[in-house]
């Protein structure tokens, strides 16, 4: 499949270079923009070798940048659609941005690395800017952005040229700046299917010769594209206004002052899932034709022996659900809604001042962000989870940063550098309220009753789903063997059908969090063509972390209790399964009231060395070696502190609050750190330009989020320089018999001194483009990226074992990294005739091999491979003034998901005696979902200009 792919992705990029434009001009900045960064911009698309770019911190031709980096233009971002940065994946072929559960925490990657999940615990891989400012979480770029003079993507780690760390790449977004040329505006209206209106506008004007001032705004509202119908409204939908203002004081030459205060609100219901098609996934099964099993395997009704998939029929979800393809209707339980609230403001200042022979650069900035979001959390029509969109299931970030640069030249300017500082403090304040739904009880007992040996009993009508025959035996002692037990037992089916409405009331994380990093970067030009940059950096983190949890499931304390003596005897699977039924993510009652708290510290030096040579001026050739880090930190979930089979007293000082305490240091994961070897080469004559990179990135304590469909784990992911002899995998993926290791949570150590990297991501990249005339533009793009783990995986830096639910990961590739990736895009604007009058004619596509979109890479969640296409066509005024176009995204109507998971909770029961885990279907009976890209949209923009 693979190779068929890649032929296509040949052919594309060919076709690309034949008909397409610049989807893209490769215009370099710092990993936050440089001080003349506003008066750097790509004017002239058509002589791309001569661009001038600030990407070390100096002005230089963009052929003489020793750096992997695509900007994006304004007029691209225009053409292509591009209202925020998930739309760059169609024109910057080493990036993809997707978003899951939530978009204020949506994952950038690069080169096929990023942070995966919905965790506001986890910093991101790839950090984002805006003007400059830090944006505590990526997700937070997922908004409209106004009017843009380019977005910048640097790939591989940064640093030491000022702003946050991150260890795959950088992406930095430029506004447009206020000008002094005169008073100007500008605005567009749009009209799409789904009812989408977008209002947009920006005014600029000078307030003398010193001072400019600029205000653009956003308005925009569309239906969503999921239908509830059992609630009668629309999900994913859009409704959200942005408005920013600036001013720009320059009292001389040597003095430039930029202020830029924005805010943005967004009342939006987001983000719904379906359940992944049973009857085209060959990995998931037809309903209709699985391996009947026998009655203690799970029952057979209507030819199915998944005890889950009947369980969930019996409670009222709609079974056409499992075959549905992409209807988009959705399963959601009555009552229940995807609302959310989302308000982001904040204000930054820049000096720049030339100070004699020194250039002072100083950003300053706060940034206050707040997200509410409720949720239908398991996706299905059965109420068994939830959280309430009352404002308690909500996470707010307020962060100041202070960056500081200085730069000059010494020796005859044989010695370019730059030293600086970075100063970071961000408080979270995070509330969480899931819940189990009123169904909950009863769909726990029947998941229970019909995943094992009381199959026979099974009744989903009656209370604990036994049946009159079944309830009978158990209180006799015919299962249990004494009516002492069997009463105990039967107890424990009453008290768990009981739950419903209990869990959370409100859980709160908070953590602040100071970083401060010194850094330097200095290039030293060793002749006229041979350059060599030396980069250093310094950085210190301190994070303090408190949680207090509130909780009303008493359920589960009294189940532990009720259920201990069966642990021991050969009903433990039944009552060790009926505990964790009630306690599922520790939700239990014995955390009510409880608080936690913890810190860490750690202190790490990153730095870069590149050596660089110009044989012939329209030539550059380059090698390269990075180190990048990324912090550790504290997973924001209380399911993480520990399994659900022992109470939290048993730990130590005998009471919750002790216990819990003990437990704290679960919640921790190490930093992620990187080493990073690039040689390069880049050519570029007057409209043609060439671009050439070859990488190999070594991750090691690589930072995964993964759910199990019970709880999120956040692991760290390290290689054995031993065999693990399958240790760290509990199924044997070599032979066709099930193979399941009992002891894999306590197998599969590996000694400290062999622990290395766990995670390699290597490829080429190649950019190109052409202009061969004023009005016909040309780019593509191809990106080969091996991203892949380690065959054999540990679980943190001292050799701990991986997670049993990880047991996939050991050789395979990451989640949403596709090998192959070819981008291209093709504008044409011609003249009409003398009238001053142009045509426009655009056209960009992405080609994408296949791919796993879940974190645990079970073959469930795989995607084959696609294309997607935008196009734009329209006719434009004298100097483009005026501009109608019509526009088409994902024109083809690709259908394709972005990430599937598993259903909470939807997990079949699998018997002892007959066991279903095919290690080819390695979900055995885990019901799964998915969250869907966006479908076809197309529409009408009208936009003037004066």
């Amino acid at each position: 499949m693979l190779k068929k792919q890649y032929m296509s992705a040949c052919a594309i990029t060919v076709l690309a270079l034949g008909l397409a434009s610049p989807a893209y001009a490769q215009v370099a900045s710092t990993t936050s923009p440089a001080p003349a960064a506003a008066d750097v911009q790509a004017d002239d698309a058509s002589d791309q070798g001569n661009i001038v770019v600030t990407a070390q911190g100096r002005s230089q031709a963009l052929a003489d940048v020793p750096v992997a980096i695509s900007a994006v233009t304004s007029e691209t971002l225009q053409n292509s659609g591009a209202n925020d940065i998930r739309q760059l994946n169609q024109v910057a072929p080493s990036l993809l941005v997707s978003s899951t559960g939530n978009e204020a925490n949506g994952s950038p990657r690069i080169r096929g690395i990023g942070t995966v999940g919905d965790n506001p615990g986890l910093e991101s891989s790839v950090v984002v800017f805006i003007d400059g400012v830090y944006r505590s979480r990526a997700g937070i770029g997922l908004n409209e952005l106004g009017e843009i003079d380019r977005i910048e993507v640097l790939r591989g780690p940064q640093g030491t040229l000022g702003g946050r760390n991150s260890t795959a790449g950088l992406i930095s977004i430029v506004s447009k700046s206020p000008s002094f040329t005169g008073l100007s505006a500008g605005g567009e209206a749009t009209y799409g299917n789904f009812d989408a209106i977008r209002l947009a506008a920006n005014v600029n004007v000078p307030l003398g010769e010193t001072v400019a001032a600029r205000v653009d705004g956003v308005y925009f509202k569309r239906d969503g594209f999921y239908r509830d119908t059992t609630n009668n409204v629309d999900v994913n939908n859009r409704n959200r206004y942005f408005v920013r203002g600036q001013l720009l004081f320059e009292p001389s030459s040597d003095l430039k002052i930029r202020l830029i205060g924005d805010y943005s609100k967004r009342k939006e219901a987001c983000c719904a899932a379906t359940y992944v098609d049973r009857s085209v996934n060959p990995y998931v099964g037809n309903l209709n034709d699985p391996a009947p099993q026998t009655a203690t395997g799970g029952i057979v009704l209507n030819g199915t022996s998944n005890n889950i998939i009947n369980v969930m029929r019996d409670l009222g979800q709609n079974i056409g659900a499992f075959n549905q393809g992409y209807s988009r209707d959705i399963s959601v339980s009555r009552g229940r809604s995807f609302d959310g609230k989302t308000q982001d403001w904040g204000v930054s200042g820049q000096i720049d001042w030339a100070l004699g022979g020194v250039n002072l650069t100083s950003i300053t900035a706060y940034r206050d962000y707040y997200n509410a979001q409720g949720s239908d959390t398991d996706y299905s029509s059965v109420d068994i989870l939830y959280s309430a969109a009352d404002g308690n299931n909500r996470r707010a970030f307020k962060t100041f940063t202070q960056e500081l640069r200085f730069q000059g030249s010494l020796f005859n300017d044989k010695l370019d550098w730059l030293v600086g500082g970075f100063f970071s403090n961000e408080k979270f304040r995070g509330k969480s309220n899931s819940r189990f739904d009123r169904q909950y009880g009863q769909f726990a007992a029947c998941r229970a009753v019909s995943g094992g040996g009381l199959a026979a009993f099974y009744s989903p009508t009656t209370a604990g789903c036994l049946s009159a025959t079944g309830r009978g035996a158990v209180a006799s002692g015919a299962v249990t063997g004494s009516a002492a037990s069997g009463a105990i037992l039967l107890g424990a089916f009453d008290r768990l059908a009981s739950i419903s409405d209990k869990g959370s009331t409100v859980d709160f994380y908070n953590q602040n969090s100071r970083s401060f990093a010194a850094f330097t970067h200095n290039i030293v030009h060793l002749t006229d063509t041979l350059d060599v940059t030396l980069g250093l950096r310094y950085t210190s983190e301190k994070k303090k972390f408190s949680a207090t949890f509130g909780n009303d499931n008493t359920a589960c304390p009294a189940q532990q209790a009720a259920l201990a003596p069966f642990l021991s005897t050969a009903l433990a699977g039944t009552a060790g399964g009926i505990i964790s039924l009630t306690c599922q993510g520790n939700s239990t009652s014995e955390l009510n009231g409880i608080s936690i708290a913890d810190r860490r510290k750690e202190d790490q030096l990153t730095g870069t060395a590149i050596i660089s040579w110009k044989p012939i001026d329209d030539l550059l050739v380059y090698g390269s070696y990075s180190r990048g880090y990324k912090a550790g930190g504290f997973n924001f979930d209380r399911s993480a502190l520990k399994g659900p089979i022992q109470s939290f007293a048993s730990f130590g000082g005998g009471n919750s609050a002790a216990g819990a305490q003990a437990l704290v240091g679960n919640l921790q994961f190490d930093p992620e750190k990187v080493n990073a070897f690039e040689i390069g080469a880049k050519y570029a004559t007057g409209p043609f330009s060439l671009s050439v990179a070859g990488f190999r990135q070594e991750f090691s304590s690589f930072q995964l989020n993964t759910f199990d469909g019970t709880v999120f784990i956040v692991q760290n992911i390290n290689g054995c320089g031993d065999s693990l002899n399958g240790g760290d995998r509990d199924q044997s993926k070599f032979t066709g018999a099930p193979n399941y290791n009992a002891a894999a949570a306590a197998t599969g150590t590996c000694a400290q001194g062999k622990v290395g990297y766990g995670v390699v991501s290597q490829g080429v990249e190649l950019e190109a483009s052409l202009v061969p005339a004023r009005n016909f533009r040309v780019s593509a793009g191809l990106t080969y990226a091996d991203t892949k783990y380690r065959d054999n995986l540990v679980g943190n830096n001292a050799g701990g074992p991986l997670n049993q639910s990880l047991r996939k990961l050991p050789g395979d590739n990451l989640s949403n990294a596709p090998q192959v990736v070819v981008t291209g895009s093709a504008a044409w604007t011609p003249d009409i005739g003398s009238s001053g009058l142009s045509g426009l004619f655009y056209v960009d596509t992405r080609m994408s091999s296949d791919y796993n979109t879940g974190s645990d890479l079970f073959p469930q969640k795989g995607q084959d491979g696609f294309a997607l296409v935008n196009a734009r066509v329209g006719i434009r005024g004298a100097d483009d003034a005026w501009a109608l176009e019509f526009w088409g995204q994902n024109v083809f109507n690709k259908q394709y998901a972005q990430v599937a998971f598993n259903s909470p909770f939807q997990e079949g029961g699998v018997s002892t005696t007959t066991a279903f885990a095919d290690p080819q279907y390695p979900g055995g009976r885990q019901i799964f979902s998915q969250f869907l890209a966006e479908p076809r949209t197309y529409g009408v923009t009208v936009r003037g200009k004066f």
